[in-house]
């Protein structure tokens, strides 16, 4: 069939397919965005992570994720509060740490303590963790390489 009804039916179709596709993208932009602080890590060992952060409560640490070699896991969910980070990292195959001169508290099993002072009278131990400036960025991603380790090997 030719003639102005065919022309009608095809630009219906055409008019149909464009409103179906401004709605996917409607749907796609009301989707809320991820903002995670996310680690890395690019090196062929295993690795033990610990973070330290402040929070409306005061200084906080956490730990321990345990991270594969080539594998990333997000070690806070939602939009970043802070400027400011801070990690320290085990090798747990090769040996040696990812570390800094802030220190903080951590133990040897899975922890949260808040508070980095006193942590040895406290009965934890008191590691140095380096600082990550995320610039204020909502979301944030952290690689630990061979390189970046200090002291590297």
């Amino acid at each position: 069939m030719t003639g102005p009804e065919t022309i009608f039916a095809r630009n219906r179709r055409r008019s149909l397919w464009l409103a179906a596709l401004a709605g996917v993208g409607l749907l796609v932009a009301a989707a809320p965005a991820r903002a995670d602080l996310r680690l890395c890590n690019m090196t062929p060992s295993r690795v033990g992570v610990a973070l330290g952060y402040r929070d409306n409560q005061g200084w906080i640490t956490e730990g321990w994720w345990n991270l594969n070699s080539r594998a990333c896991e997000t070690l806070l969910k939602g939009q970043l509060a802070g400027r400011f980070y801070y990690i320290y990292a085990l090798d747990y195959d090769r040996g040696g740490d990812w570390s800094g001169r802030s220190f903080m508290c951590t133990r040897e099993r899975e922890f949260t303590i808040r508070g980095t002072e006193d942590c040895l009278a406290r009965g934890f131990d008191r590691s140095g963790f380096f600082e990550v400036d995320t610039g204020e960025q909502q979301s944030w991603t952290i690689q630990l390489t061979d390189t970046n380790r200090p002291g590297g090997q």
